[in-house]
């Protein structure tokens, strides 16, 4: 068994794959947190590492080929934006989600988690939304906005995280039984 879940920055992707991972009793695989790891081994602040990221893409297939024989093994929930691609990759029937939430709500929920006015990290992730999304296009010809790509695509901003996971798992369930 095999979940990705991909989104826009702030659209609840790792609490909703927490509780999911959680739920199902699988390992969660947090893209994000491997890339910040890589900036922390380097002893480059993320900010710099991100921006490293634009113009050398072995940053990028690094971190998706860690990702790609994750996914390679089954058994996990991937949470990234590339992770629905992954999986196609790997070969690997997987329950492909992504979730949204409008610009306001998650430029709010980065503030609060993050600090800093709400106006700054909208800015902020319209930025890295254009940057991930001009890399992924050069590197692979994937645009992970792309909803086609994903089984479920689901609005967060009035739902809870727990509802969004209970909906995910009944999914998962249906379509991987036993």
């Amino acid at each position: 068994m095999l979940i990705t879940i991909s989104g826009l920055p702030g659209s609840g992707k790792t609490t909703v794959a927490r509780l999911v991972a959680r739920e199902l009793g699988l390992e969660h695989v947090y893209a994000g947190e491997i890339f910040r790891r890589q900036a922390q081994e380097r002893g480059i602040p993320l900010a710099d590492y991100l921006r490293m990221a634009e113009t050398d893409e072995s940053i990028d297939r690094q971190l998706d080929a860690q990702m790609l024989e994750r996914a390679a093994a089954g058994g996990a929930v991937l949470e990234g934006r590339l992770t629905a691609y992954i999986a196609e990759k790997a070969g690997v029937p997987a329950l492909k989600v992504f979730l949204d939430a409008s610009e306001q709500v998650r430029a709010e929920r980065i503030a609060g988690r993050e600090g800093g006015a709400t106006a700054e990290r909208l800015r902020e992730i319209q930025a890295r939304e254009a940057s991930d999304r001009s890399r992924y296009l050069a590197l692979y010809g994937v645009d992970y906005h792309d909803r086609g790509r994903y089984d479920l695509v689901m609005a967060t901003d009035s739902q809870t995280p727990e509802e969004l996971a209970r909906a995910i798992v009944r999914e998962c369930r249906a379509r991987f039984p036993g």
